[in-house]
């Protein structure tokens, strides 16, 4: 017994004669507060406190020599609080190590290795120094930018004597000398807030340009302070870029990519925003029940942004109106926001918004032929289940407004009449069959359905199924002419049996994600005479451009197939002006 209490007596004496190395301190007495690690400096009082990323150099923890003879349980737990700590760096530097291909951290990844060099990059990660940042946690410097990333963010690289290292700055320009605050380390590169402009690019930036009071703040747009065609060229060298880096190919294989298509409006544009706000109310985990009481009102004039994320952040901050957005969501966005903070205290969990330009609906009870009269006048919808109508050319589409169609009306008829001149170049008829892949509403299947016999169009999404056959109607189309089939893209073309290849073109519009590697592997079985590939993400449609193409010549060069494809055409279009987003059409041909 005497020999217990004894340990416990060291025990008790070894916690309060060492610091592990920083990694325990000493309680604060009543009435003291415990001071701030250094690593983790107070936040700026506007700014959301954002963690520091953890540190990959793991320090031998000791145990003081005149103590350490009788502490043998207290060395233990050293070690495994060693043990602990080595494995969540090593965890942390799995998920920086492997990333997702053609994902934003990909892009990055490639864009910051092309800035340092291979050589460089190559000789940091095989000295093991690839995730040694040279920067503390909100350190401010001055950084002169080098270019500007697909994302639209600026590329510095660090100044002498830092190590190799890129830092990747918002709101910033090639040739402007900024500050800026550093908030997370990655890779060979660190992530840094934009301070401030210390030596602008003149013959870029220009202020007056920008029509957001929430410019800079707001994490939605990055290039206001830029001319229009400035915008469009920059956007060309992201598409440039994007085969450069993703598609593997030979330059003598990817045309010139032509200039990005505009698009008529570069404001007022956007159909369709989803401001939301967090939970204005924690309630303890207890009372997370349905049981829960309803919290009582909130004090009078207590209130919590309604809005968009913070640059760089996962913080709301308060947007009342967004200049991008059509004048009809910009008017209800007022009066929605009021009626949600007058019934903020029924909140128990934070709500993503609807506001999505409509047509106004034709009554339910007319009949079929009155249905498809047309109202110019135009309304919001903020209803998740509610209909949505709009016009594109001579055609009308509805669908649910919390479904996918494309947010930028005014440049869907360009973008329509690009790829239908695509697929009959020089008036060539000799195509009688379309296949529409991820046909979604039917954009594609019913604004070309004039030149073809035949479409089929492709989607896994039944509500879309049923919407497409609603517009098909809507838009009086012939019976049978073109005909809305639910199912995996990945088995489409046993859809189609009867479709004959030298005759139909396929058009692919997938998700972010691009096509799977069973569908691309179906595509060219088929073997179609033309291939129309629209991308929001033209990273992953050059990834898949480039398998296509080389698969198609290894058959080819084994005698499996006949025929190889050609891309013949690349050209982006800016769907989303003020914005780094642009979209892409990539045309193949079969030879």
């Amino acid at each position: 017994m005497l020999l217990a209490r004894r340990a416990r007596h060291c025990r008790r004496s070894l916690l309060k004669s060492t610091s592990f190395c920083g990694l325990m301190m000493d309680s604060p007495k009543i009435g003291e507060k415990r001071e701030l690690s250094p690593a983790c400096p107070t936040p700026a009082p506007d700014k959301k406190p954002r963690s520091q990323s953890p540190s990959f150099t793991i320090e031998k923890l000791t145990v003081p020599a005149e103590t350490s003879g009788n502490t043998r349980g207290s060395a233990e737990k050293v070690s495994r609080t060693q043990k602990s700590l080595s494995k969540s760096a090593k965890k942390h530097r799995k998920k920086l190590v492997n990333i997702e291909p053609c994902s934003r951290d990909d892009i990055i990844w490639r864009e910051v290795t092309g800035l340092l060099g291979q050589d460089t990059v190559d000789s940091a990660i095989e000295d093991g120094t690839d995730l040694q940042a040279p920067f503390k946690f909100r350190e401010e410097l001055k950084v002169e930018i080098q270019q500007l990333s697909s994302n639209g963010e600026g590329l510095a690289i660090a100044p002498s004597p830092k190590n190799p290292w890129v830092v990747v700055v918002p709101f910033s320009l090639p040739g402007e000398t900024v500050r800026v605050r550093i908030y997370r380390n990655a890779r060979m590169h660190s992530f840094a807030d934009f301070i401030s402009v210390e030596q602008p690019n003149t013959s870029m930036r220009d202020m007056s340009r920008i029509k957001c009071r929430y410019f800079e703040k707001c994490g939605g747009c990055q290039y206001q302070m830029l001319s229009y065609e400035t915008q469009l060229d920059l956007k060309r060298a992201v598409v440039v870029r994007a085969y450069e880096n993703f598609s593997e190919l030979p330059i003598s294989s990817v045309p010139n990519i032509l200039p990005t298509a505009p698009s008529p409006l570069q404001y007022g544009y956007r159909t369709k925003i989803t401001p939301h706000f967090d939970a204005p109310i924690k309630l303890p985990r207890r009372q997370k029940n349905k049981s829960a009481p309803i919290p009582e009102a909130l004090p009078e004039g207590t209130t919590v942004p309604i809005g968009f994320n913070k640059v760089g952040t996962r913080e709301v901050i308060d947007i009342e109106e967004c200049p991008i957005s059509t004048p009809v969501i910009n008017n209800e966005l007022g009066p929605l926001r009021e009626g949600i903070l007058a019934k903020l205290h029924t909140y128990k969990k934070g709500v993503s918004l609807l506001l999505r330009d409509s047509l106004l609906m034709p009554s339910e009870t007319l009949d079929p032929a009155s249905q498809s009269a047309v109202s110019e006048e135009h309304v919001c919808v903020t209803d998740h289940r509610g209909k949505v109508r709009e016009k594109v050319g001579d055609m009308l589409f509805e669908f649910n407004a919390g479904s996918f169609f494309q947010n930028n009306n005014s440049v869907l008829v360009p973008l329509v009449e690009y790829v239908r001149k695509s697929i009959f170049p020089l008036n060539n008829t000799s195509l009688t069959h379309l296949v529409d892949a991820y046909c979604g509403a039917g954009l594609f299947s019913i604004m070309l359905s004039p030149y073809f016999s035949t479409i089929a169009g492709i989607e896994l999404s039944t509500e879309s199924i049923a919407s497409a056959t609603r517009n098909a109607q809507l838009n009086k189309i012939p019976e049978g002419k073109v005909t809305f089939r639910a199912g995996d893209a990945a088995h489409i073309f046993a859809a189609v049996p009867d479709f004959p290849p030298i005759t139909t073109a396929v058009i692919i519009d997938p998700p972010r994600k691009g096509c799977d590697e069973n569908f691309l592997d179906q595509l060219l079985a088929f073997r179609s005479t033309t291939v129309v590939y629209v991308s929001c993400n033209v990273h992953t449609q050059a990834r898949d451009v480039g398998i296509l193409l080389k698969k198609s010549a290894s058959q080819v060069e084994k005698g499996e197939k006949t025929g190889k494809y050609v891309l013949e055409s690349v050209r982006g279009f800016d769907l989303f002006p003020q914005t780094a987003h642009v979209e892409s059409v990539a045309v193949l041909r079969l030879v």
